[in-house]
């Protein structure tokens, strides 16, 4: 198998496009933004910009579609079908799962209006970069994600609490990476919590809600940040009558760079 490390986003979405690459990407396409998607109805397209605004650590917003039905985002990545350019998507019908496809050509409607979120998977090249390790690529595993009893606050339809993305580290690793995530508030920003996961409302640490559990060493403490797979809570708690998102992991590789989202 080729090493997909290497490849352009362009190249990692030709490969979506085609069928031939369906996996996380979590690690792929150094140096580039990844994007948590949602896909709702114009109706409510309002209304979810204001969740978005409203939490701007879980939701941080770094694009939406120009008008309903717009397959394209130029300004985020070149030649962009967002129904076939991510490795997986996810169909919700009245807040219930009903599908997991590769392909959204067949589902599509013209009312659709795409927004591109910020995801923790950009941040992950910094702290690499500053020698911590990033357990779920150590691991080759899709990063563990839980549900927390943190709230969102809420616009009209759309509510509920956080989601989080954890990476285990040492103490002063963690204080590390809280302030080199502070850098990127478009990509979530600093840590929410570390430590105790009882705090946030995670009852077992081995059993995520989405991703894959990782090892926890001895000595090492997990690391919350906001994650992207917030707001597919909130659509589902809205229980509209169709929307779309990213498979939890399997993210949109754009042409942004990190380093053009870091504040100085």
């Amino acid at each position: 198998m080729q090493d997909l490390t290497a490849l352009s986003p362009y190249q990692i979405r030709q490969l979506c496009r085609s069928g031939e690459f369906a996996s996380n990407t979590s690690g792929l396409a150094p140096g580039f933004v990844q994007a948590n998607m949602a896909i709702i109805p114009a109706a409510y397209a309002a209304d979810f910009l204001q969740f978005c605004h409203f939490n701007p650590k879980p939701c941080p917003l770094l694009g939406m579609a120009a008008r309903p039905g717009a397959v394209a985002l130029p300004a985020l990545a070149q030649d962009l079908d967002i129904r076939t350019d991510l490795p997986r998507y996810r169909i919700f019908r009245h807040g219930e799962l009903v599908d997991e496809v590769t392909d959204l050509t067949t589902v599509w409607r013209d009312d659709l209006v795409t927004f591109l979120i910020g995801c923790s998977f950009s941040f992950e090249e910094a702290l690499l970069a500053d020698g911590l390790e990033i357990r779920n690529i150590t691991e080759q595993v899709n990063v563990p994600m839980y549900r927390t009893n943190l709230a969102c606050q809420s616009a009209r339809v759309f509510s509920g609490n956080m989601v989080v993305s954890m990476r285990p580290m040492k103490p002063a690793d963690a204080i590390r990476a809280i302030q080199i995530c502070s850098r990127f508030p478009q990509v979530h920003g600093a840590p929410v919590h570390f430590g105790d996961p009882a705090a946030i409302g995670i009852r077992d640490i081995n059993q995520p809600d989405y991703g894959d559990a990782v090892t926890i060493k001895p000595g090492e403490v997990p690391v919350f940040w906001a994650c992207g797979v917030t707001p597919q809570v909130a659509i589902a708690n809205a229980k509209l009558d169709f929307c779309i998102s990213h498979a939890p992991g399997h993210m949109l590789v754009t042409d942004l760079t990190n380093s053009k989202l870091a504040v100085l």
